[in-house]
């Protein structure tokens, strides 16, 4: 019987499965859609908004029904549940579940013959409803931490990044600030991500190394719980109640229980994996080393797996450094995120291209590169990169002067398309350098994902931009694929591979093995002309900053 492996991922809105074969051939997805298949926990785009200012938080009973309406859809569709050997998966980075003193014995205790929820909600959750990412409402707390350590760049050293409203450790301090009751109550806390293989370990599993990298109480190069801002976040009962150190992926955390066995018919000796976060299993999905991942969906993201190197990398204040989940503590990831992704593409193409982006794309390549010495940089949102930056700023550039800021007024109206794209790409090319450590070969790879990753003329205009090949997955569900590998990778260790790399693994597939198609190839003479404007760009950046700099002083 030939092995399948299975990846979930636990999103904001959905909860859906990729099932895999030895060779990365997906043989099966499916989902289930949380306000349209579970409509009585009456939650908008899967969440519930307030009470408190920036409170966002979903049920956690919700995700435990996702769970079994999951494995139903599976049984219809023909899924033989006996031919899985492991499990693995993704939960939406930074939301935290919050376990009862009670929460051990009933997980232990599942009886198969009754559902998930009947026994485990509210009685195992001191919280039954989970903090997720998109809470806002630690921004208290997000400075106590920084001044507490020295500041955001001294918290971005240990941490890998400076804190944020959503991330784990705030939520945790505000948690035992406002709601001391549930915070004595709390035996156990987990991320989406530990809170998943718990379910079906049958015991609450411990927080897998890149997703803990994401809660500022982890140092990101050890790999290790930091003493001092455990005590800062949550006392010094938090240690006990994260449980132990960090776990890396590719380990086994133990076999399915008994419950998913009778009740669906799981392989009793199903592996259970760690599962990570969705940004980290979308870099183990989609990228190979040498690869970089670039996703332009309403925010645009940029990822990059780090190789050891014997000087750490950068970090900084306006990104994010993560620990890489099969290869940490020796590499990471480093993320670069850009609140203006989609929506800023669309505000262009509306006021310029009347809505068409079939019009955009005949602008955008009816320029040539660098819009003839004009450049332009788009913030309708306050930016993440650079930090708190909102407006539009234009300018003239060349290689002989400093940039000319100018008005919006003086640029060529088809110019424009094209310009909030060379923006966006140029900024990110910028840092790429001060990423890697000194000497890494060049990058050999781009592969693009999200809603703009469809447009040819934007595939096109990123592998000129960046001097890379670009490529495109056959799955949207690249954190589901990326679970699935996973447990791929457990599963090959347990079986005579024990001191074996996820790369080693991977070493007899190339992308296109699991569909990776290339959609685009730099032009050697555009690619040329887009480095003489990095350094322009970073000019304009800069001018950007200290004129917004000097506008809040």
């Amino acid at each position: 019987m030939q092995p399948l492996f299975l990846g979930l991922d636990l999103s904001t809105q959905q909860l859906k499965a990729v099932l895999v074969k030895e060779d990365c051939t997906i043989v099966h997805e499916s989902y289930v859609r949380f306000d349209q298949d579970l409509p009585s926990y009456g939650t908008e785009n899967g969440a519930f908004k307030g009470p408190a200012d920036g409170e966002v938080t979903s049920p956690v009973a919700m995700w435990l029904d996702a769970f079994e309406l999951l494995a139903e859809r599976m049984k219809q569709a023909g899924v033989d549940f006996g031919s899985i050997a492991a499990i693995s998966g993704a939960g939406q980075q930074h939301g935290s579940v919050f376990w009862s003193h009670e929460a051990e014995e009933a997980l232990t205790s599942l009886d198969s013959s009754q559902s998930l929820t009947s026994q485990l909600s509210p009685k195992a959750f001191s919280l039954p409803r989970a903090p997720i990412w998109q809470d806002s409402s630690t921004t208290r707390e997000c400075r106590e931490i920084e001044e507490a350590v020295g500041g955001p760049q001294t918290l971005a050293d240990i941490t890998g990044s400076r804190a944020y409203e959503r991330f784990t450790g705030t939520q945790i301090a505000r948690i035992r600030r406002v709601n001391p009751k549930a915070y004595e109550a709390t035996s156990r806390i987990s991320l989406v991500s530990s809170f998943m293989p718990s379910v079906f370990l049958g015991r609450i599993a411990p927080i897998e190394i890149s997703d803990a990298s994401g809660m500022n109480v982890m140092d990101v190069l050890t790999c290790k719980w930091n003493d001092k801002l455990l005590d800062i976040c949550g006392g010094p009962e938090l240690r006990s109640k994260l449980g132990p150190e960090p776990v890396s992926g590719g380990t086994s955390l133990g076999k399915i229980s008994t419950f998913w066995a009778n009740r669906w018919g799981f392989n009793p000796d199903c592996i259970i994996a760690p599962f990570t976060g969705d940004n980290p299993a979308t870099v183990v999905a989609l990228s190979f080393p040498g690869d970089a991942l670039l996703s332009l969906g309403t925010s645009t993201t940029f990822l990059l797996s780090i190789p050891p190197a014997d000087i750490p990398p950068k970090r900084f204040t306006t990104s994010h450094l993560l620990s890489h989940p099969t290869t940490a503590p020796d590499a990471q990831i480093a993320m670069l995120c850009y609140k203006n992704g989609a929506l800023a593409r669309e505000q262009v193409r509306d006021r310029y291209a009347d809505y068409d982006w079939s019009k955009y794309n005949t602008l955008v390549d009816g320029e040539t590169p660098g819009c003839d010495g004009y450049m332009g940089l788009y913030f309708p949102l306050p930016e993440i990169i650079p930090p708190g930056v909102k407006g539009e700023f234009f300018f003239r550039t060349s290689q002989s002067v400093p940039p000319v800021q100018i008005t919006e007024e003086e640029v060529p109206r088809s110019f424009q398309p094209r310009m909030i794209l060379e923006s966006q790409f140029l900024s990110i090319r910028s840092r790429i350098a001060a990423i890697l450590p000194p000497n890494s070969p060049p990058l050999q790879r781009l592969v693009v994902t999200g809603g703009s990753s469809a447009n040819q003329t934007i595939r096109q205009l990123a592998a000129d931009l960046f001097n890379m090949k670009v490529y495109i997955s056959p799955t949207k569900e690249a954190a589901g694929m990326g679970g699935a590998l996973l447990a791929k990778y457990s599963w090959w260790k347990q079986n005579g591979n024990g001191k074996g790399t996820f790369e080693e693994m991977n070493a007899m597939l190339e992308a296109e093995a699991i569909g990776m198609k290339c959609v685009a190839e730099p032009r050697g003479d555009v690619a040329e002309q887009y480095d003489h404007l990095v350094a322009p760009y970073t000019t304009c950046e800069e001018l950007v900053v200290e004129a917004w700099a000097a506008k809040d002083t």
